[in-house]
């Protein structure tokens, strides 16, 4: 911008002077600490995924820094006893940093077949489910509407979900770490064992 031509009186520019050195900084200065938190955040999780009890969009980004069981949940399924498997987990490993997060999905033999509302219904009351869950979503290779997250995490292992419970160990920096299939249990010395490493290992 090119200096005003104006001449103005001495006085007149130094009472500008004060109040423009003694101004608070503009509110956008103040935009940077939300820049770097959003950058921070890990590929894997800068998406919004609906809750399932309400289909509220929550952003994956606030489990930033956790290590993370990503699991392809049923309902109605030989594997659905793993539910209270992967509450036990979740529950003895949260305070160290870690959450189990579950998926409902329909793709393997149609067996969860119900609404949002009456999964979660389902995973409380027979569970006592508290980690949390996810709209029910297509996790499958190849079906329209593959979910993204499930797009990337087989990408990432090289490992897609072959049944329900199919289960994704990501560390801390937002990589995958390893797969497990449905038939390894939750408290399986395996999948323990890698969980314990993760939860160790520095992002």
């Amino acid at each position: 911008m090119k200096p005003f031509s104006v001449q103005l009186p001495l006085w007149v520019a130094v009472a500008c002077w004060v109040a423009f050195a003694g101004a608070p900084a503009p509110v956008h200065a103040q935009a940077a600490p939300a820049v770097a938190a959003t950058s921070a955040c890990p590929a894997l999780l800068n998406r919004t995924q609906p809750r399932l009890q309400d289909e509220a969009p929550q952003n994956l980004c606030q489990y930033s820094g956790k290590v993370l069981l990503v699991v392809n949940t049923a309902s109605y399924c030989g594997f659905t006893k793993q539910y209270a498997g992967l509450e036990a987990l979740h529950a003895k490993y949260g305070a160290r940093g870690f959450a189990v997060l579950g998926f409902p999905s329909n793709d393997f033999g149609a067996q969860e077949p119900k609404s949002n509302k009456e999964i979660a219904d389902f995973c409380e009351n027979t569970f006592n489910v508290k980690f949390p869950m996810f709209a029910k979503s297509v996790v499958k290779p190849g079906l329209p509407d593959q979910n993204p997250l499930f797009a990337d995490l087989i990408r990432q292992s090289d490992s897609a979900p072959r049944w329900n419970f199919h289960k994704y160990l990501v560390g801390r920096d937002g990589k995958v770490v390893e797969a497990f299939g449905s038939v390894t249990a939750p408290d399986s010395k395996a999948l323990v064992a890698a969980l314990e490493k993760a939860l160790e290992a520095k992002p």
